[in-house]
Formats: C-alpha cells, structure tokens, sequence
C-alpha cells in the first residue's frame, strides 16, 4: 500500500469515513519521511477529533502513533503513547525506540532507566539498543554501565560491527579510559574515518596536543569533523599557526571541497575555541575564508554571527563585535545576550544599560543570562543604585528568580563599593546556600576595604567548601601585611606551602606574526632574551622619569623576613615587579611589532595593582593601545588611561 500524502489532511467526522489503515499510513509516512512535529501533532489531533484513538481498533494504531513519536519527538509524548501500547504486544523493538529516543535526545539517564525496565520485562537487547545504552552512558561519563553494554554484545553473541566498537570507543574515550579504547581500536580489522576520529579526539582531551597530532597525522582519511577537532584544539593551546595549516592544508592543498561540507556547527566550535584562547588571527581568518566559501547561508546566519560577536568581544575587538551586530539582518535573544556580556566585559556600561532598553523596547523578554551580563556590567561600573533596581526588577517586572549568579554579580556589586554589611546580610539572606564565587566576591572586597575580621570568618567558610584552593590565603595574607600583622601573614603563607594544591603561575601570551609567545615572572627562557631585557630597562627607566614609583604591596612577600626587612629586600621585590609576565609581554610587543600599532595581551590571573598603573603609563610614552585580556574582564589602555577608570 502506498503511503498517503504529507501535504494535507482533514479529519473525518466519523471513524467508519476512513480505514484505520489509512491513518496508520500517514503515521507511517510522517516518521519515516521526518516531517515537521507540527504536522504530526496535528495529525494526532485528527485521529482524536475522529474518534478512532477511542475506538476498538485503538490498539491497532497505537503502535503507529508511538513509533512517530519516537522519530519527531518529544521523548515525553513518545512516551505516553508506548504507554498506551498494550503491555503484552510491546516488543524489543518498541522499547529499542523509545530508549533511542531519549538517549538521542539528550535525556541520557532516562534512557538508562528505560533500559533496566527493559530487562525486567524479560526482553534480550539488539546491537541498536546497546548502541544507544553506549552512547547514554558516553554522555554520563558511566564506565561501569558502558563496560556492562560492551560486555553485554559480547555475551548475547552479537555482531560486533565498526558503528558498535566505535560506539564503545567513546564511550571509553568519554570515561577517561584511552587504554581501554586504544585495545579496541588496535583489535579492528578495518578502522573507518570515524574510529580515527574518536582515537583523536580521546587523544587531544586525554593525552594532550603532541599524542592528538600523532593520530592526526597518522589518519589514512580525514573529514571536516577530524579537521575541526584538530583545529580548535590548536587554538585550545595556543598554537595558532598549527591550527591555521591544519585548515589551509585541508582547504586549499588537499580537498577545496571538504570546506564546503563544513557546517553551523563546525563554525561555531571553532570559534568558540578561538574565543576560549583569545585568538584573533584564527577567528578572523575562520570569518573571512566562511565569507569566501559562501557557507554563512541564510539557514545558519544567525547562528554563526552569533558565534562571531563572542569570539570578537572576548578577542579585544568590541568594535568589530558592535559593528556585526549593528547589521545582522535579524537577532535573537542569544545575539543580544552575546553584545551585553561583550560589553559587559569590555566595561562599556553605558553601552549596555543602552542596548538593554533597546533589546526591551523590541519587544523581548530578557532571561536569566540577560541579567547576568546587565549586572555585572553595572558591578564594574560601581553604579550600585541601578544595580540594585536591575536586582529587584528581574522579579518584580520580568518574573524571574535570582539564580545564585545574579547574587554573585550583587554582593560583588555592593562588595566593592564598600557596603560590605549589606552584602553580607544579602548572602546571609539567599534562598539557596552560597558557592565559593560568591563568598570569594565577598573576600575580595574585604582585602580590597581593609575588613580583617569578616575576611577570617569568610576564608573559614571557604575552607570548609574546598580546603585545597590556597588563592583566598593570599587574599588575606595581602590584607594581614598591609595591616602589620606579619605574623597572621606568615602563618598564611606557611598553609599555602603546605598545601598540595599549588597555584599556577602567572602566564601571559601575546601574539606576533601568528606565533603565541608565552611568559611568566622573571622568565628569561625566550630566544630574544637579551633584547627583550634591554626594553624593559628602557621601560623601567621611562616610567620612573614620568614619576612612576613601584607600589611593593602588589608584591606578595615569601616570608615573614620580607614584611620586616627594607633595602636590598625592598630593591629585589621592586625589580620582581618590573618583570612581572605583561609586563615582559609587553617589552616584547614593543620590540615585535610597528610603531603605533595595537598591543593585546592575555593573562590568566588578574592584573596586579602596579601592572596596572605601569600599563596606563606605558601606553601614554610609547603612544600605544595595549589591550589586556585577564581573568575576570578587559582593560583598555590608551593615552594613559584604562576604561576600567580604575574601578575593578
């Protein structure tokens, strides 16, 4: 019998017009043509409206309805419609369906679930229902129910086919088990490009770059999944140039038409990658060559530009992240949150108060991320009366719960503009119980007012949460010197030597010429060394020319010896600072690059007091933008400024 026609239907008004035969063939036809939900929704409405769902022929058709359920989704009306399905006519493949459905769905651990009802019911798995079972458990990262499906296949006699060691690979892969996925992989007599690709990406997370390359370019075959792995893992480490001959080697040397297969979502991650690392030069050349290859269609645009402002806002260039967004022919909520949290961290409040209105007055609702990036822009700004309107507003005018993000961005918000009674009683007061941001908020700005006593009370509580991060005891260790209790800073320091958890070291990169270089304080591990040193004796002695007086306090002392002891001590803690790793960045940007040009630099701390007052300098002598990237925002120096206006 001929399936019926997709394009339009009417319901009868009695069920004896119609066979239920016919019905069962637009069912059909729906699941395995995949067309709209809409159209089967309105299909099931028909069969209600029609009466045969209340017929005695129900049961006949049921299964029909199920199985369109399971193809168009949602999982929960698949559900309710094998509900419906007779429990002694339910069949393997009913139940393979329907933990399929939620395990491609993304509702993993349902599908789980699904699977032990399964077994109880007595009924033996396929190799398609272990597959889906596999791929849940990938997504849980579950290594002992994945083992249990593997070891399953084997025991029920299956055919361990490619797509099912595949499957078993990733799972592995998912788990942390790359052993356990190379002994699969090295046992296939056959690998196909996705088994290799599976081995890379294991590879990459597990294992790192170097052991990643190696399967790369061992890899008989490649498609734009492998090369969009190796890509954004590139980036991932800073290795630019490695990511940029990856792409131009697959474009333009081996296989122009790979690129064309490229799709939204191979875009997207890579720039995401590139907005993860600060890499300007990949992110840009990712835009112009999708510009050139005609892939931004009108399907995707949206989603791709959306892509594109976040990897320019937190590459530095807000501008070309505004300007994008200015002509984007059309916007969702996702483009507007993607400009307010660039802006946001781009300390450009008043743009973003701005655009927030603007975002309003069109006619959107703004949600929980909205306010997130509205009230931190309004943290960084001190402007705490409109930050506690936005606060109060989010329920009383949007209807919105504070999450524990929006308290966050408060007690920051109130934090560092001094009303630290206020803030307190606000966490005191939350609904939900405290995280470490927002009691490290709270400690950052007691170090930042001086409040010992509340700082030892909140750093208690934060032991209790984690008791291996050691970066509050340097908060208050700062805050027990400059108060000259050089004992309660020793007792500090003494911890955070103890500790097995050691913070990492200040790093910051800037790129020259597609190469990231990288420095740490006082490294003197570059090639240019020499040179590198010489501008910063050039830079040190400008800055003192111009007034420029290192503040020691930036400079955490090793013992309680340095709180107590000055000169020579003093003099090697001063010069500690002028090697800080921006600021040999920067030395380096000099030397590297054309008079004039743009400095950007990315730090994976936040930028010291003195560093940032020598920066504003720095821009101001040498007559340069410099661009820092840290932590927690972007600092902007020009003309010897910085648009944080020294509020951060």
């Amino acid at each position: 019998m001929k399936d019926a026609p997709l394009n339009s239907f009417t319901a009868p008004s009695l069920p004896s017009e119609i066979s239920y035969l016919h019905y069962r063939s637009l069912l059909r036809s729906c699941a395995i043509g995949h067309a709209p939900p809409a159209l089967g929704r309105s299909l099931h409405a028909a069969l209600l409206k029609a009466g045969i769902l209340l017929s005695a022929i129900s049961s006949n058709i049921s299964g029909a309805l199920f199985h369109m359920y399971t193809a168009l989704g949602p999982p929960s009306s698949a559900l309710r419609a094998f509900q419906d399905i007779p429990r002694r006519t339910r069949s393997h493949l009913d139940w393979t369906a329907l933990i399929s459905c939620y395990a491609r769905n993304a509702f993993p651990a349902r599908a789980l679930l699904l699977f032990r009802a399964m077994c109880r019911d007595g009924l033996d798995p396929d190799e398609v229902t272990l597959l889906s079972v596999l791929s849940a458990a990938a997504c849980l990262s579950y290594p002992i129910i994945g083992a249990s499906a593997h070891l399953f296949l084997l025991k029920l006699g299956l055919p361990f086919t490619v797509s099912a060691c595949n499957a078993a690979m990733n799972m592995y892969t998912k788990c942390g088990l790359m052993l356990e996925a190379r002994r699969l992989f090295g046992e296939m007599p056959s690998p196909n490009v996705v088994s290799w690709t599976v081995i890379l990406e294991g590879s990459l997370r597990i294992e790192g770059i170097r052991s990643g390359r190696e399967v790369f370019d061992q890899m008989p075959e490649r498609n734009e999944v492998s090369c969009t792995i190796m890509a954004a893992s590139c980036v991932e480490a800073r290795q630019p140039r490695e990511a940029l001959f990856v792409l131009a080697n697959m474009i333009f040397i081996k296989d122009y038409s790979l690129m064309r297969r490229f799709n939204h979502v191979s875009l997207c991650s890579l720039l995401s990658a590139c907005s993860q690392a600060g890499d300007l030069t990949v992110g840009r050349w990712i835009h112009a060559t999708a510009l050139k290859s005609n892939l931004l269609n009108d399907n995707h645009l949206l989603i791709v530009n959306t892509a594109l402002i976040d990897m320019y806002a937190k590459c530095g260039r807000i501008d070309a992240a505004i300007a994008l967004f200015n002509v984007m022919p059309a916007r969702n909520l996702i483009s507007w949150n993607a400009i307010l949290n660039g802006l946001s961290m781009h300390g450009m409040c008043a743009e973003a108060l701005s655009l927030f209105s603007r975002m309003v007055e069109e006619g959107l609702q703004p949600d929980d991320i909205t306010f997130v990036s509205v009230l931190s822009a309004l943290s960084r700004a001190g402007m705490v009366q409109r930050g506690r309107q936005f606060f109060l507003e989010m329920k009383q005018v949007y209807g919105l719960t504070p999450k524990v993000e929006h308290y966050a961005c408060m007690v920051d918000l109130l934090g560092r503009a001094g009303h630290l009674k206020e803030a307190e009683t606000l966490i005191r007061e939350m609904p939900v119980r405290p995280n470490e941001v927002v009691l490290g908020s709270l400690l950052a700005s007691c170090s930042l007012h001086g409040k010992l006593k509340l700082g030892k009370k909140l750093l208690q509580e934060l032991m209790d949460m984690n008791p291996k991060n050691t970066e509050y005891h340097v908060l208050l260790s700062n805050m027990c010197s400059s108060s000259g209790r050089h004992g309660d800073a020793e007792e500090l320091r003494r911890q955070i030597r103890k500790s097995e958890e050691k913070k990492g070291p200040g790093m910051s990169y800037i790129e020259i010429n597609g190469i990231a270089h990288r420095f740490s304080a006082g490294d003197k591990s570059h090639p240019q060394t020499l040179e590198l040193y010489t501008k910063l004796d050039e830079i040190a002695w400008r800055l003192r020319s111009a007034g420029y007086c290192p503040n020691v306090a930036s400079q955490v002392p090793h013992s309680m010896h340095d709180c107590l002891e000055d000169g020579e001590e003093r003099e090697e803690r001063e010069q500690a600072l002028l090697s800080h790793s921006e600021r040999l960045a920067v030395a380096f940007g000099l030397i590297s690059t054309k008079h004039g040009m743009p400095l950007r630099i990315f730090k994976n701390l936040r930028i010291c007091c003195d560093c940032h007052a020598a920066m504003k300098l720095i821009s101001e002598i040498f007559c340069r933008e410099i661009i820092v990237r840290d932590r927690n925002r972007f600092h902007r120096f020009k003309d010897g400024t910085c648009t944080c206006s020294d509020y951060w």
